[in-house]
């Protein structure tokens, strides 16, 4: 129980690297996910999808290259940590888009689209509001600027 304690003790105490994995992690994903959408235009999944929706081939032409654009550089963004705030956001209402999507489908689906996309939505407000983290370029280029609050002692 001993290691138990010292391990729970050694991450409690490096919270801030565990977000730098999630954002890490995250990053690698959406940018997977732009690759695979880039392979499978025109013939892929998004465009039967937003074909589905009726919408005008130019919107779709459009939204299809923003979602690609958007996974491939804002994925590579956070997986570096670099302008991730922005890349983050980015990102945001493509998720709403997709858990908009997929809420028809609801939890039980065997595909796991709605929770899979509300889970990474959350993850993205999550990193939009922390910001990047000690384990990106962010922290190396602009370094740290956390601002201290008035009665509280420095970081």
């Amino acid at each position: 129980m001993h290691k138990w304690q010292q391990c729970v003790a050694w991450a409690e105490s490096h919270r801030e690297l565990w977000l730098d994995c999630v954002r890490i992690y995250l990053g690698l994903g959406l940018f997977a996910r732009g690759l695979l959408l880039f392979q499978n235009t025109p013939t892929g999944y998004m465009v039967d999808l937003f074909e589905r929706a009726d919408q005008p081939w130019l919107q779709t032409a459009l939204l299809l290259h923003y979602v690609i654009l958007a996974h491939l550089i804002g994925g590579a963004l956070l997986l570096i940590g670099f302008c991730t705030r922005l890349a983050a956001v980015a990102q945001i209402p493509i998720l709403v888009g997709a858990v908009l999507i997929h809420r028809s489908e609801g939890l039980f689906a065997i595909g796991q689209s709605l929770e899979l996309s509300a889970l990474v939505l959350f993850l993205l407000i999550i990193i939009a509001i922390s910001g990047p983290g000690r384990l990106s370029f962010d922290h190396v280029v602009f370094g740290e600027k956390k601002e201290e609050l008035p009665g509280s002692a420095p970081v």
